[in-house]
């Protein structure tokens, strides 16, 4: 590998400006030269030397600077490609069989009385390049390491599909349960790579697009992580990510390219199918969509290969001497290729080579269908070979191969290069004969013309299946492959939780702080301390994490290459290539790409890595929610905090800070179980029961979200009575009243736990009230566990009805039960139904603000005193109290001036 600052330069490129010229007579000379080479050769000549001389010192290792974009043609001259090390002609038959079966399968997909849909032009497309992928360089698991690993591009599954069946991995009945994941269990098979719901085939989901592409940067970097932290042997292990053009319009696309290029990770390939087409018409149809990505990946400091043209154009380009050809290629947009791949040899001959006579003179001697012919380089095996195997060995950057197809490829005219071909998913009697004769596959008329049309295998013992079988054999194994091989986790024993339980005596302690010093005392355990990768966005600071920096460090592969401004300090920036801390910088993408790779690693490479990542409360759910239901499909684990949570507590930041509704979100997502304490005491038992649950013994695919608060209170010591089981599920009695005689039950969540004792003793002292205080641990779980009662009972009559567990929690408590929390309404509301009577909600509706936590708390009725006032008016309701009381409250308390409120503790970052 190159060393780091040949992968890292500072200079990236630029012209002279300030630099002197110690010797212009030599300028001159030089300036002098391309002058003649212009005068006596012509622009085109002098152009060529002036890229060659650009080449050359670039492999001298000469720093000049990059070209945006190159010519539209091959960036691996013909000259240069490799021998070829297979048998072309058996890999033809195998795609060609591959070819039909996936589209016949998306086509009997679409029977009567089933009409599931699919998509067949993508992998029409991009057939070869995964066929040269399988056939060459895909590395399996066999080997007991985590193999390669691979992002299909989502609507070529049927490809892939397709080619599982022919390696006997799949059966037709699998492929006529496509998009049929329940009605045909087990053998039904997703619509696209979705791991959670074949968690045996796939490992990478990757059709909401987009999030393949930062996925893959963050997985190879992931894997240099593990390997430079001794946790896996990941060398071996190389990334490709499979992605379409049209995609790469997604900011996640190329958000994140600068982070690859800077940490060299040329263990990773993309793979852009660029066959100028999105979903409903061209990419850049005025435009060049390969020339753009090629200016924008070499800026980013990728290596970047083109594969623009098949071999039929090599004989075309070596006689192009006055560059005509070069020229026209540069010159036509995109949307016009799409044309040429609709229309006749005679269209092409006439509209592409006619306006220049010199253009003409090249292809007189072809025919017209020899011109149809010049194909598109994504679909020639030797060209893609080349490609691939360049990428491979290239050092130090990243690789990004731009390969143009063909949509709909060999599918014939009713779908190649059509602005509606992804749409068209059934083919025609007509349609499927053109396609059988051009694939040459041995299938009747008959059998084409009724009923469904048929599978085509060409035997287990023919020799195109024995050669895919030893292809793989030689390369480790079937891709995709998903194996868990992770073994449960030693965990911690009690006394590693035991200061967190103590309190935090006369100190003033928020919930996040509460957390990181568990995270400290987890990290200090020698079996699984190791194992935790933090990840924060730009934020450790803010989270109180810094005091991490010197001990943990912050994981640079270069290291630190300069003295910290803070050096001086014990608590000073500290970066290291066996760094513990991912510093993603502000980008909550990155980090959750992080998360989702880290969190994942128990079956990508065996080894059990636990993440905890830290972001601010309002950036996470809501701006990274698709990534996180990725997460969810990938089943990976770990810890998710959304510290400086709540609608009131991040005091002075304002409206888009103000994070009210992220355990809606997180409610959405089925694999995240969720969780609003509101002491250490309770985080310390969540995560302990994470661990068991997510690393123990009978692991499950789930993730943790905890909210944390930056207002510092009195940590209280765990009771000693401690309610442990209604802390992980939901709810459980925190304090009884013990004053007044009127009953009634206050429910509260994190940082509004204190609001509601505050509450409680007021109604004691003022109004006679004696009101019990529960802690809400988690509204989601508790609505999790009601719904899933609920489906038990209505499924099973017959069977003893079960209860709720927040219903039979709450039976015997007496009177009307208000709910407050930091969250909107719509938070608690979610167990409305089952709590055993009248019920009555607080919530921060609406949009945060900038103010005082007291004002903001009196702004939304959800401080102490207008929770008494809540408590008062359901029990007026009742006839229990006196309606007169209730202005009496809000007079007494001025609840209508949200001035005259405590403003409440300051600051608290932390």
């Amino acid at each position: 590998m190159a060393s780091g600052s040949d992968r890292n330069p500072i200079i990236i490129g630029g012209l002279p400006s300030q630099v002197p010229d110690f010797d212009p007579e030599e300028t001159q000379e030089w300036l002098d030269s391309l002058d003649a080479a212009v005068d006596e050769r012509g622009r085109e000549r002098a152009r060529y030397l002036m890229l060659r001389l650009i080449e050359r010192a670039r492999e001298k290792r000469v720093a000049v600077p990059e070209m945006r974009s190159t010519d539209y043609v091959n960036t691996i001259a013909t000259k240069d490609e490799p021998f070829f090390p297979g048998n072309e002609e058996i890999e033809r038959k195998i795609l060609n069989a591959t070819r039909w079966n996936a589209a016949v399968m998306v086509s009997r997909a679409q029977r009567p009385g089933i009409g599931v849909g699919g998509h067949i032009a993508t992998f029409g497309s991009s057939a070869s390049l995964y066929d040269v992928g399988f056939n060459h360089f895909f590395r399996g698991k066999d080997g007991g390491d985590g193999g390669d690993q691979v992002y299909f591009q989502g609507h070529a599954s049927p490809g892939i599909y397709a080619r599982a069946f022919l390696l006997d991995r799949l059966t037709e009945r699998h492929l006529d349960a496509f998009r049929q994941e329940r009605s045909k269990a087990p053998y039904g098979l997703s619509s696209y790579p979705h791991p959670r719901m074949m968690p045996d085939f796939w490992e990478f989901p990757t059709v909401s697009m987009g999030l393949g592409p930062i996925s893959a940067i963050y997985q190879a970097r992931m894997n240099r992580y593990m390997r430079a932290r001794g946790i896996a042997d990941t060398s071996n292990s190389h990334v490709w990510a499979f992605l379409g053009d049209g995609e790469m319009d997604e900011p996640e696309s190329l958000g994140q390219l600068s982070i690859a290029a800077r940490e060299g990770l040329d263990n990773l390939t993309f793979v852009v199918n660029c066959n100028l087409q999105r979903l409903d018409g061209p990419v850049r149809g005025n435009g060049k969509i390969i020339q753009e990505l090629e200016s924008v990946f070499r800026g980013a400091g990728w290596n970047v290969i083109k594969l623009v043209w098949d071999r039929s154009w090599d004989p075309l380009l070596a006689q192009d001497r006055d560059g005509v050809l070069v020229n026209k290629l540069n010159t036509t947009p995109d949307g016009q290729f799409q044309t040429y791949a609709t229309e006749t040899g005679a269209y092409i001959r006439e509209n592409f080579f006619g306006g220049d006579h010199r253009l003409r003179a090249m292809v007189e001697n072809m025919t017209d269908d020899q011109i149809l012919h010049l194909g598109r380089g994504g679909h020639d095996h030797r060209k893609v070979y080349a490609a691939f195997k360049a990428a491979k060995e290239h050092q130090g950057q990243p690789t990004v191969i731009l390969a143009q197809t063909i949509k709909g490829w060999m599918l014939g005219p009713s779908f190649e290069g059509r602005n509606a071909t992804h749409q068209m998913k059934k083919l025609t009697v007509d349609d499927l004969k053109r396609f059988r004769d051009r694939l040459h596959l041995p299938i009747p008329d008959s059998e084409l013309e009724t009923g469904a049309p048929p599978y085509y295998h060409p035997g287990r013992d023919s020799e195109e299946i024995q050669y895919m079988h030893d292809r793989r054999r030689e390369l480790g194994g079937y891709v995709p492959t998903r194996v868990v091989r992770a073994k449960p986790l030693a965990l911690p024993d009690d006394k590693t939780y035991a200061a967190v339980k103590k309190g935090s005596g006369q100190q003033q302690v928020a919930t996040t702080m509460a957390f990181v010093r568990l995270l400290k005392d987890l990290m200090r355990d020698k079996e699984i301390g190791k194992r935790f990768v933090l990840i924060a966005p730009d934020e450790y600071r803010t989270f109180g994490m810094d005091a991490m920096f010197p001990s943990a460090k912050i994981y640079n592969p270069l290291g630190q290459t300069y003295e910290s401004v803070d050096r001086d300090l014990l608590l000073s920036y500290k970066e290291s290539p066996t760094g513990q801390m991912l510093h993603d910088g502000i980008t909550e993408a990155g980090c959750t790409a992080s998360l989702i790779a880290a969190g994942s690693a128990y079956a990508t490479h065996g080894e059990p890595l636990i993440p905890v990542y830290v972001f601010y409360s309002m950036f996470g759910f809501q701006r990274t929610g698709d990534q996180f239901w990725q997460m969810a499909d990938q089943m990976s684990r770990g810890f998710v905090l959304g510290a400086t949570a709540g609608r009131t507590t991040l005091t002075g930041e304002g409206t888009q800070h103000a994070d009210g509704h992220s355990h809606l979100l997180a409610s959405t997502n089925p694999g995240c179980v969720a969780y609003d304490p509101a002491y250490g005491y309770e985080i310390a038992h969540i995560v302990k029961d994470g661990l068991r649950r997510m690393y123990g013994e009978g692991a499950e695919d789930v993730f943790y979200y905890l909210t944390v608060y930056n207002e510092p209170i009195q940590q209280p010591a765990e009771p000693e009575d401690v309610d442990v089981e209604g802390i992980l599920r939901g709810l459980y009695l925190l304090r009884r009243g013990e004053a007044g005689s009127v009953p009634a039950q206050i429910m509260a969540s994190g940082v509004a736990v204190p609001w509601a004792l505050e509450a409680q003793r007021i109604l004691a002292e003022e109004w006679g009230v004696k009101a019990d205080v529960w802690s809400v641990t988690s509204w989601n779980e508790l609505r999790r566990d009601a719904v899933e009662v609920e489906e038990h009972n209505l499924l099973r009559p017959e069977e003893e009805q079960r209860v709720p567990y927040v219903t039979r929690k709450l039976s015997g408590a007496e009177g009307p039960f208000v709910a407050v929390s930091d969250w909107m309404r719509a938070v608690p509301d979610q167990i409305a139904r089952w709590v055993p009577g009248t019920y009555q909600s607080l919530g921060g509706d609406g949009f945060g603000f900038a103010d005082t936590r007291g004002a903001a708390r009196r702004f939304f009725h959800v401080d102490a005193q207008s929770i008494v006032l809540a408590v008062l008016t359901e029990l007026a309701k009742q006839g229990k109290v006196d309606r007169g009381s209730l202005k009496q409250a809000i007079d007494r308390y001025q609840l209508l001036d949200v001035s005259a409120a405590d403003p409440g503790s300051a600051g608290g970052d932390a």
